[in-house]
């Protein structure tokens, strides 16, 4: 029933949830159709999408409006449409929800006129379901492209400027406002930067002109003008849009035209002006004039100067026309310096004039500078030299130094040669002529003349010597000798004449002649040699060996002729034999003997023929064909050719041309055979003639024939012709160039190149060029104005070498074109027009040309504000007045008007030419001076000094002030009043009366002076007034006390009305009043008039004046009431008084915003900046004391601190990594040594690096740099700052240059200047590059400016990187393939490394989990028993055994360790790492204690077959409990450390290696990746070992322990998540017990560790009769590296349990550090003969032992000695720090492996390197029966075994905890079996435990080895048996126990 009732239950309630599910469900489907229409997107409602102007027809807006729901398909849900299209923009494509643009036939524009800027539309969604609507609006952005370039709103622009203009001044602003370009484009693309182009028709346009703000467009001037180079440029200008893709800027040219305004920048030049080469100079000019000595300067003005003298200015083009300066002249100096009594010049013409008559027996010339300047105070004066000539009378003759002269001509000398004095010609001939008028040092100027042979010789004209030129050749063989006389005449007198006879000397100027040119000589085989053939006979003209002539045959004798070299007679050779019809032509030279160089010949030719003795044949030509070629220019007559022919009889021959020549051109000697020209030929008529001639004798058959064949060659006879029937009046319109003109057409009959024909023109070559056939072209613009007709001649030339030409003059007129607008003959008309003249009045006229033919030129007034005062005549030019102008009515101190007026042509088409008139109206003086009274009065004292004032006058004239009618000046009436005039005076321009003399008249004597007022108008106007002076009694006038008055200082901060000081003055009966009469001008003082009293009256101020003079007065009552003073000596005195400066003024410093820059590497407190502040005031109230305020910065650093009393501001921190940083604080200024008023100023700092940084390297050392250093950054800020306004240049550092390779050389005659800037605007550095734009830019003007102080040649080099940045890119270029392969490589090795870490940590974990859960366990053991008291002396009860200890005093080492195998097992195998996050206390010997005693029992079976004397040694790690690793190997590691100076063991190699086979095979098989170092100590007898490498190393334990410590906590901050559980024994410790209970702790745990190593019970036992050594535990060092975890080395109870001496120790290590578990290590001492013994602490007694040591056991034989792993436990170390421990000797022992090789092992990363070694150790202890274990901070240290050799054991190995344990062999166990229960159960799960590790480690066989001993070790004695009957008897009593006790552990 009950269940029943329960599933109705569920029932309904499953019910009721349904349909709850069903309803939400139901209201979710509602909700779901309102959806539709929403956007399916979030953020925004609308959709902006943007796009690009002019995009095409159909481009994608939105490709998708992700509105929810579906417009398309069979059964849509939304229904889309657009609203607001406005012209339809948008297309909709409503199933896909993309909207396009629609532009067809039409474009969008976003720029004007069309203006889309954008296009909104409404997509309407209606939702079908429930017909809601929805509207979503989408904005489409019309994107600006750059589709428009600007444009300029002129086509160009005009400028002028002067040329005196200084560079920087901007001369066009003419782009500002809308007057420049404008571009419709939006943004950037619209702005408009301005930038100068290079114009190559002008190319220094660009370059004198520039803009620098490209903004703005304003033209500034570059370099300085010069009118006279060139007075217009064209500066192309081109305006850019600033698009941000500089490849799609649009750009706009104009041309601005600046026309270049004549200055005044040239001096003036004296004319005639020969200018030096290249230059502008004129050559010094030295004008001459000469003037008769005694003439009277009434006979002589003006002198006359050749040339005459004048200067103009070289600025000629001064405009206007009335600015141009005049020329002044004057004499500057001159010699002798009497010449100003004689000699004058005009200032304004330069006329010289003679003051008076000079005599030549004084003054023989005058050489005067005179000086031309202008007479506006120009500094360029010219200067030119004047001569003058004093003449004497001409009252004596010429004469001629010598009676007669004797002269030689060569008769070869040219034309102008110089007659010569001697035969050698060396020396020309000197005709020396004086006058005795004249001294012999000057040129009489004596005229010579000739009286024969005037055509042939003349004399020089001028000069002391004269000389004798030759006036034509002369010939020697004509005439060798003339004679002919010369005369002197000086214009009045003549000389006696001189005779000169001149010799004509030969020269071998004639050639030797022959009679005939050839010979024709017959010679017959008949003669003999030696018989005459010819003689011949040559002849020279010559004289001397120049007419000497030797003979020589040159060619043809063929050696059957000689001649004689002097008669030149030919004969028959000797030896020679004749042969008949042979024929010679002989080539005879006859030459004469002169020098070789000058020799001269000529040349015949003989023709010698052998003939018979008989006549047997005819005649004969030598040739049957002739050919001959002639010139057409051969003269008539000349020979061509001789035919002459041969007769053998010798028989006469007649000679004719047969056929050939019919015009008989040629003619031939009938007898000679001479053929010869008849006739002139014409190779253009004839060009070859074929002549046949005959050669007869006579006979009928002694006629033979000859052909003789003659070419006319051409000769450049013909000059070309040109055509005359083309037309050579010819016609071109002005303005036009390149402009047909006409062509010209020549022929040249002759051939070749003789008859080609070149044009060319002989004039007018610059405006005129004519091409190759003639065609004429005009080359540049003709102007009719200039010239309107042209003659040009044109030149035909052929091509011959000496080329024929003709000339053809054409006649050009230029056709005039309306071109020119009238010029004003005058470009300003000044003109004076006086006031209130009548109307209609002619003042003017104007005058304007039209050069234009046919102008007609009218006038006009342009300026319509002045139409209604004047009035233009428009024909004549006529200005006159329309009204009267009156001078007062204009506002200006100058009346004048200015306007314009214009000339047109009347049916011209060009503009108006413009004047500027203006009209200055001249004020006429209206209005006369006005006294303001009629009589003044005045008093004076009858003693008044000369100057003293009397009264003042003063009077008014009404004409406008400013002008000269109404200055007003005063003047006394001498006329009126002669004396008073004499004694008194009025000051012209104040009209104060004065005293003229010092006076001495009687007194109450009245004196009546007039004083005139007038002005300086046009007419002069004045007015006067009557002065009364009365002078005064003596008695009336008081007297001062003291002449000077000097009071006391008064403080500038003295307020109104200070006593300064009182004066006083005496009289008679008078009441005195007192006055300040001078000095007071700034009315600072005032004086009680009837006191004396002198108080302050205004401000005062040091700083402007530090001291007045005050002149004081003292008067009667009676003068004062009269309104006169009566100035005396004694009615007079001065008041200095001094000011006294105060602080007042507050510093100000010498900028308001300081900016300084700090590299990133500054050191502390390295200069940044030094600020100055000026202070007014004077002392120590100008001295300034500096502080600052910095805002608050990171980390509370101060940033900056600024030096008090100088202002320097330092770095006060570090700036690494702080670069683009900046720092903004203010500087305070207190004077009075910051006592006193304040100022501050704001400074900015910007952290930089040479990455900001630029090198400027100058060709100057860099001392000079750093002296002008402030200069130099000035210059360079204005560079900087013309692109960015305020920036400042910051220097980073000056020093030598730096280059070469790495930039490792300096060069210390150069510099480097490094700097960077600073932006104001961004507060930080401007960039690097652009540095260098800005700079690199200016580079020639900033060389410029540096000049100066730089000195003559020095210059900025370059600009350069820094060579910080220059390394970083070449390192960063340089990065190749090995580089990225290492960063590969340890990118991979970090990859591999984190699983190690993680492994490591995980292994850690497990650790300190192990270490809590053994804690914990024996934390619930029950407390042990009490200890029985032990014999003999005890020094101190021991202190209680820590917890735990009872466990190690009721259970024996091993059971316990089963016990605790037995735990772990009992919780199903769960490792004991698991747990510790639930653990917090941790006992330093659980996870080794458990893991070593598993090692042990495992390898049980391994134990069973080793010898009983075998020594184990266990190396556990607390990754794998199980595991046993080989102490001598490190698994997996093939590589020999490079350090390792160690050897294997071999005696014990092949144990052990066969152990770590078995572990492998055994438990985990091989482990080839397990890297693992273990810690092993060994413990061994002090006696002697073999073979052991000596590696001592000592160290500081109390140092150490620190240095550990320190290490420690460091580790623990760098791995926070160690921190706190990291080491298991500071984790235990007791921070509250003293320090005295943790040393009882400390013995506690040594005698619980004595008893615990007796209580061993592992099977083996190890005796030693080694009895009497002792072991020395010391620290070793640690050279391991941590893989996976940290390995440690126990010795484990089965194989500690030895049979000892009574002293011998055991190390028991215990890490303090990552966590590591504490290990028991044996050590081993090398190379040492003592052992050293470890003293017992101070505050420790041994204990007792508790056992009496067994009587040992006879020494077996001796026995090899096998080593094994071992574990020893360790025993809990207290928490307490142990006490400090005497100075120890380390002597480490390292042992070596040789296979596998093991390396050296670093020390851990984190540890402290080895402290100073130890000092000697104490003495060892007596004690031979104490037990004694101290813990002591050890390092660990990896050893090896090596075979041994005489060496002794020591410390071989340390770990970072050592514990010594002297263990006592005679203690025994106690059990406490009792107190365990559930024993049975405890039992059972050891057995199971022990079955479960034998069945899966079966025992594997170990071979033994074997070791000999010396005899020293042969008493060794193992005793293993019982050891193992008392574990078996532990074991025992253990399994009794109860059930409940294994359930409770």
């Amino acid at each position: 029933m009950l269940q029943q009732f329960s599933l109705w239950k569920w029932l309904a309630s499953g019910i009721i949830l349904g349909s709850f599910f069903f309803i939400c469900s139901g209201q979710h489907d509602d909700d779901w159709q309102y959806e539709d229409c929403k956007l399916a997107r979030g953020g925004p409602p609308a959709t902006i999408v943007a796009i690009d102007e002019e995009s095409r027809n159909g481009t994608i807006l939105v490709d998708n409006m992700l509105i929810k729901g579906t417009a398309g398909g069979p059964d849509p849900t939304i229904e889309l449409s657009l609203k607001d299209n406005v012209d339809y923009w948008v297309l909709l494509d409503p199933v896909k929800q993309m909207l396009f643009l629609n532009s067809t036939g039409r474009v969008l524009d976003r720029d004007p006129p069309v203006n889309i800027h954008s296009i909104v539309v409404q997509v309407q969604c209606i939702n079908k379901k429930v017909g809601t609507v929805i509207y979503h609006e989408v904005r489409i952005v019309v994107r600006d492209r750059n589709d428009n370039s600007p444009t300029f709103k002129h086509e160009s622009y005009y400028a002028t400027v002067n040329e005196l203009t200084p560079v920087g001044t901007t001369i066009f602003t003419g782009f500002s406002g809308d007057n420049g370009a404008t571009d419709i484009d939006d943004g950037p693309n619209g702005q408009i930067e301005y930038v100068i182009q290079y114009n190559p028709d002008d190319p220094t346009s660009n370059d004198t002109f520039e803009i620098p703000l490209m903004l703005t467009g304003n033209v500034v001037l570059r370099k300085r003008l010069n009118y006279e180079d060139k007075t217009r440029y064209f500066v192309i200008i081109q305006a850019n849009d600033r698009a941000q893709n500089l490849n799609e800027r649009r750009t706009t040219t104009t041309t601005l035209t600046v026309d270049i305004l004549d200055g005044d920048d040239l001096g003036p030049m004296f004319l005639p002006c020969v200018l030096v080469p290249n230059t502008r100079d004129c050559r010094p000019l030295t004008y001459k004039a000469a003037i008769p000595e005694l003439r009277t300067p009434e006979e002589l003005n003006p002198i006359i100067v050749t040339p005459p003298i004048q200067a103009i200015d070289q600025d000629r083009n001064i405009q206007p026309p009335s600015d141009r300066p005049g020329i002044l002249y004057s004499i500057l100096v001159g010699t002798p310096e009497d010449y100003p009594r004689f000699f004058h010049m005009h200032p304004r013409t330069a006329e010289l004039s003679l003051l008076e008559p000079v005599n030549r027996d004084f003054h023989q010339k005058f050489d005067l500078v005179i000086k031309a300047e202008q007479d506006n105070g120009h500094p360029l004066p010219a200067f030119a030299s004047l001569h003058i000539e004093i003449l004497d009378e001409n009252n004596q003759s010429p004469y001629f130094t010598m009676p007669s002269y004797q002269g030689y001509i060569l008769e070869s000398a040219p034309v102008g040669a110089t007659i010569s004095d001697s035969v050698n010609l060396t020396s020309p001939l000197r005709i020396v002529a004086l006058d005795k008028d004249i001294e012999d040092t000057k040129d009489p100027e004596l005229h010579l003349f000739l009286n024969d042979y005037t055509s042939v010789f003349t004399v020089t004209p001028t000069g002391i010597t004269r000389f004798l030129t030759l006036l034509q050749p002369v010939d020697r063989e004509e005439q060798d000798t003339y004679t002919f006389s010369i005369t002197a005449f000086d214009g009045v007198q003549e000389s006696r004449p001189v005779t000169v006879n001149i010799r004509v000397m030969d020269a071998n100027d004639n050639t030797p002649t022959f009679p005939e040119i050839s010979y024709n000589v017959y010679v017959y085989t008949d003669m003999s040699p030696g018989d005459s053939v010819i003689q011949l006979t040559a002849v020279d003209a010559d004289e001397g060996s120049n007419g000497e002539i030797t003979y020589e045959i040159l060619v043809g004798a063929q050696g059957d002729f000689i001649i004689n070299k002097e008669t030149g007679l030919i004969t028959i050779a000797p030896g020679v034999e004749l042969i008949v019809g042979r024929t010679y032509a002989l080539t005879v030279q006859a030459a004469d003997n002169a020098p070789p160089a000058e020799r001269r010949h000529s040349i015949c030719t003989v023709y010698i023929e052998v003939l018979p003795p008989n006549n047997q044949s005819p005649p004969r030509f030598p040739q049957l064909m002739y050919s001959l070629e002639i010139s057409e220019a051969m003269r008539i007559g000349a020979v061509l050719l001789n035919l002459q022919a041969t007769d053998r009889e010798g028989d006469p021959i007649t000679y004719a041309i047969e056929n050939g020549d019919p015009q008989r051109v040629f003619n031939l000697s009938e007898t000679t055979g001479i053929l010869t020209l008849g006739k002139a030929l014409d190779r253009e008529s004839t060009d070859r003639y074929i002549l046949i001639v005959t050669a007869s004798d006579g006979r009928p058959d002694g006629t033979s024939t000859a052909t003789v064949n003659v070419v006319v060659t051409d000769v450049n006879d013909n000059d070309p012709v040109f055509d005359p029937y083309l037309p050579r009046n010819l016609s071109v319109v002005e303005e036009e160039a390149n402009a047909f003109v006409g062509q010209v057409r020549a022929t040249d009959p002759d051939a070749g190149i003789n008859g080609q024909v070149y044009y060319s023109l002989g004039n007018f070559n610059h405006l005129f060029h004519i091409t190759s056939n003639g065609s004429i072209y005009t080359t540049v613009k003709l102007d009719r104005e200039v010239r309107d007709y042209y003659e040009l001649l044109v030149v035909a030339t052929d091509g011959a070498v000496h080329p024929r030409h003709s000339t053809l003059t054409l006649a050009i007129k230029v056709l005039d074109i309306d071109d020119n607008s009238p010029v004003f003959t005058n470009s300003t008309y000044t003109v004076v027009v006086e006031e209130n003249l009548p109307a209609g009045t002619s003042f003017l006229q104007i005058e304007a040309k039209d050069v234009d033919l046919g102008a007609n030129v009218s006038y006009r007034i342009r300026s319509p504000e002045v139409k209604h005062l004047f009035a233009l005549h428009p024909f004549t030019g006529v200005l006159s007045l329309l009204r009267s102008l009156d001078y007062e009515s204009f506002p200006d101190q100058e009346a004048s008007i200015t306007f314009l007026v214009e000339a047109f042509d009347i049916y011209g088409t060009m503009p108006p030419g413009i004047a500027t008139v203006t009209v200055i109206v001249k004020d006429m003086n209206d209005y006369p001076p006005v006294f303001s009274k009629r009589v003044y009065k005045g008093i004076v004292a009858p003693d008044a000094e000369k100057g003293t004032p009397i009264t003042n006058v003063y009077a008014e004239d009404a004409d406008p002030p400013g002008l000269p009618a109404s200055r007003v000046r005063y003047r006394v009436d001498d006329v009126q009043s002669p004396y008073p005039a004499s004694i008194f005076d009025v000051e012209e321009d104040s009209g104060r009366v004065i005293t003229r003399v010092n006076l001495n008249e009687e007194p109450t004597t009245i004196f009546k002076l007039v004083v005139i007022a007038f002005d300086d108008g046009e007419p002069v106007m004045s007015g006067s007034a009557t002065v009364k002076i009365l002078v005064l009694h003596p008695g009336e006038i008081p007297r001062f006390t003291q002449e000077e008055y000097r009071p006391p200082p008064v403080s500038e901060l003295a307020s109104r009305g200070t006593m300064v000081g009182v004066i006083s003055a005496a009289a008679v009966n008078q009441s005195i009043v007192y006055s300040i009469v001078s000095g007071n001008e700034e009315d600072k003082f005032g004086i009680n008039n009837i006191t004396g009293v002198i108080y302050v009256n205004g401000p005062l101020d040091y700083e402007t004046r530090t001291s007045y003079v005050l002149r004081v007065q003292a008067d009667s009552l009676e003068v004062v009431l009269a309104n006169l003073r009566v100035p005396s000596k004694s009615n007079t005195a001065k008041v200095y008084i001094e000011i006294q400066d105060e602080n007042d003024h507050p510093p100000v410093f010498q900028k308001k915003f300081y900016i300084g820059g700090v590299s990133e590497d500054a050191r502390m407190f390295s200069s940044v900046l030094r600020v100055k502040a000026t202070d007014k005031d004077t002392g120590n109230y100008s001295a300034m004391a500096y502080r600052l305020i910095i805002p608050p910065i990171k980390e509370g650093k101060e940033g900056f601190v600024v030096e008090t009393y100088t202002g320097i501001i330092k770095t006060a921190m570090l700036f690494h990594n702080m670069r683009r940083s900046y720092f903004m604080f203010q500087v305070i200024a207190t004077d009075n040594y910051g006592k006193g008023l304040s100022g501050k100023a704001d400074v900015l700092v910007s952290v930089v690096n040479q990455l900001d940084m630029q090198v400027i390297v100058s060709n100057v050392p860099p001392t000079l740099v750093e002296k002008k250093i402030e200069e130099l950054t000035e210059i360079l800020d204005r560079y900087v700052q013309e692109q960015i306004p305020g920036a400042k240049v910051v220097v980073e550092s000056i020093g030598a240059r730096r280059h070469g390779d790495a930039f490792s050389l300096e060069d210390y005659t150069k510099s480097d200047l490094t700097v960077y800037a600073i932006d104001p605007q961004t507060n930080r550095a401007i960039d690097r590059k652009e540095l260098f734009k800005f700079l690199d830019g200016k580079l020639l003007d900033i060389n410029k400016d540096f000049q100066p102080h730089y000195g003559e040649g020095g210059r900025i080099l370059e600009i350069r990187t820094p060579e910080a940045v220059t390394s970083i890119k070449k390192r960063g270029e340089s990065l190749g393939y090995t580089e990225g392969a290492l960063l590969a490589l340890a990118f991979i090795i970090i990859l591999c490394c984190i699983p190690a870490i993680l492994v490591v940590l995980v292994s850690y974990r497990q650790r300190q989990a192990e270490c809590t859960k053994t804690a914990r366990l024996q934390s619930a053991m029950p407390p042990p028993k009490p200890a029985a008291p032990a014999p003999g002396p005890v020094a101190a009860p021991p202190p209680p055994p820590p917890p735990g200890a009872h466990l190690y005093e009721e259970l024996g080492d091993s059971t316990i360790l089963f016990l605790l195998y037995h735990f772990q097992q009992s919780r199903g195998n769960k490792s004991v790492s698991e747990d510790k996050k639930h653990q917090h206390a941790m006992m330093p010997f659980s996870s080794n204690t458990i893991d070593a005693h598993k090692q042990a029992y495992v390898e049980g079976s391994l134990k069973n077959n080793q010898p009983k004397s075998a020594r184990k040694f266990t190396l556990i790690s607390d990754e794998d409990a199980l595991s046993t690793h080989n102490t001598l190997f490190k698994e997996n590691i093939d590589q020999r450390s490079m350090h390792s100076d160690f050897t294997v063991r071999t005696d014990s190699v092949g144990s052990i290696s066969s152990r770590t086979q078995a572990k492998n095979k055994s438990l985990r098989g091989p482990r080839e990746k397990i890297q693992r170092i273990w810690n092993q100590t060994i413990c061994l007898p002090r006696r002697p070992m073999w073979e052991l490498p000596n590696r001592p190393e000592t160290i500081d334990l109390d140092q150490w322990q620190s240095n550990r410590q320190r290490t420690e906590n460091k580790s623990t901050e760098t791995y926070p998540n160690k921190r706190g559980s990291s080491n298991p024994l500071l984790t235990a410790e007791d921070t509250s017990l003293t320090e005295k209970e943790k040393l009882r702790q400390g013995e506690s745990l040594i005698v619980e560790g004595t008893e615990q190593s007796k209580s061993l019970s592992s099977g083996s036992s190890f005796s030693s009769p080694w009895s009497h050594s002792t072991f020395s535990t010391l620290p070793t060092v640690s050279r391991t590296v941590e893989l996976n975890s940290e390995p440690n080395v126990i010795i484990s109870p089965a194989d500690c349990s030895l049979e000892l001496s009574p002293s011998m120790p055991c190390i028991l290590n215990a890490p303090l550090f990552r966590g590591e578990t504490p290990t028991c290590m044996l050590t081993i001492e090398t190379r040492k003969n003592i052992f050293e013994n470890l003293p017992h602490p101070p505050e420790l007694s041994p204990p007792p032992p508790l056992l009496p040591p067994p009587p040992p056991p006879p020494p077996p034989p001796p026995s090899p000695l096998i080593l094994t792993p071992f574990a020893l436990p360790c025993p809990p170390s207290a928490p307490s720090t142990p006490p400090p421990l005497p100075p120890l000797s380390i002597p480490p022992s390292p042992f070596s492996t040789s296979s596998p090789p093991l390396p050296l092992l670093l020390s851990h990363p984190s540890l402290p390197p080895p402290p100073s070694p130890f000092p000697s150790p104490l003495p060892p202890s007596t004690s031979g029966v104490s037990t004694k274990c101290v813990r002591i901070p050890a390092i660990k240290r990896t050893v090896n075994v090596t075979p041994a050799k005489k060496t002794k054991s020591s410390v071989g190995q340390l770990s970072t905890s050592t514990t010594v344990c002297n263990a006592d062999p005679q203690r025994e166990p106690k059990g406490i079996l009792k107190h365990v229960k559930n024993l049975a159960e405890l039992e059972k799960s050891v057995a199971n435990m022990y079955s479960q590790i034998e069945k899966n480690y079966p025992p594997t066989h170990i071979p033994k080895l074997e070791i000999s001993y010396p005899p020293e070790i042969t008493n060794m004695e193992i005793t293993s048996g019982q050891n193992q009957e008392n574990l078996h008897n532990i074991v025992e009593e253990f399994e009794k126990q109860s059930h409940s006790q294994s359930t409770s552990l």
